[in-house]
């Protein structure tokens, strides 16, 4: 990729561009104003809202948003009953709205420890989504970037297809209701925290990394722009010998 001029917005790469965020730090935006973490959890449900609009204003083609990763069970039940409830509450009352502006809503990760309600409410909005969407958002609920890697390793055994695009259709058939997308572009992860967590790890492997101290509620349209501003900087190589370096005749 090219380092990106002018308007990025205008960019003919974002239409198929890959964006997924780890929204981290909703718990300490609310310790910081002595408020209780679900507080936190509450208004980092906005930030979803403003996100998934911004990236369709911005013309991206895939948002992955690492909502819950199979550690944070280990958290406190009360935290992730509150968790489950700020789910389901977005796709019944929040989604709707979302994808008559054309967005399409997937859920990735293991269903058959979440809540019911939580599991209706994911089924009903799958339903609903659009039949052509300008904007695919997956949400990942009890997800795991190992364990997803695992299933499609125990399948992989007993493959006639060794290559790594059989491995990556056996990755997406680990998922209920999953559809290949391309891999991750760019990742951002807010809060201030500089690590990966689990997330989509064979879909990232060539992504761009993004870090904002800014906590997951305070995100909204002018971070996602400095955030792919910053990415239309970058020159992306895939491990071959940079185009600049090769046009100037330097190894």
């Amino acid at each position: 990729m090219t380092k990106g001029n002018g308007d990025h917005r205008l960019n003919a790469q974002n239409p198929a561009l890959h964006l997924a965020i780890i929204m981290d730090g909703s718990g300490r935006w609310a310790a910081a104003r002595g408020l209780p973490r679900e507080e936190g959890h509450r208004a980092g449900r906005a930030a979803v809202r403003r996100t998934m609009a911004a990236a369709l204003e911005q013309g991206i083609g895939v948002l992955t948003l690492f909502s819950f990763s199979t550690d944070n069970w280990g958290r406190p039940q009360n935290e992730v009953a509150q968790l489950m409830r700020t789910f389901e509450s977005f796709l019944r009352v929040d989604a709707p709205a979302l994808l008559r502006r054309g967005i399409r809503i997937k859920v990735m990760g293991r269903r058959d420890r979440l809540p019911f309600a939580l599991c209706d409410a994911i089924s009903k909005i799958e339903a609903a989504n659009p039949a052509a969407g300008r904007l695919l958002v997956r949400l990942a609920i009890d997800y795991s970037g190992r364990d997803a890697i695992l299933e499609a390793a125990r399948e992989w055994r007993q493959s006639t297809d060794p290559c790594p695009e059989g491995f990556l259709r056996l990755l997406t058939e680990a998922e209920p209701d999953a559809e290949p997308v391309r891999d991750v572009d760019l990742l951002i992860r807010t809060g201030g925290e500089l690590r990966l967590s689990n997330c989509p790890l064979w879909d990232i492997a060539y992504a761009e990394l993004y870090f904002t101290a800014c906590m997951w509620p305070d995100f909204g349209p002018a971070e996602l722009d400095a955030a792919l501003q910053e990415y239309h900087t970058r020159d992306r190589r895939f491990g071959q010998i940079p185009r600049v370096a090769t046009q100037a005749g330097r190894l």
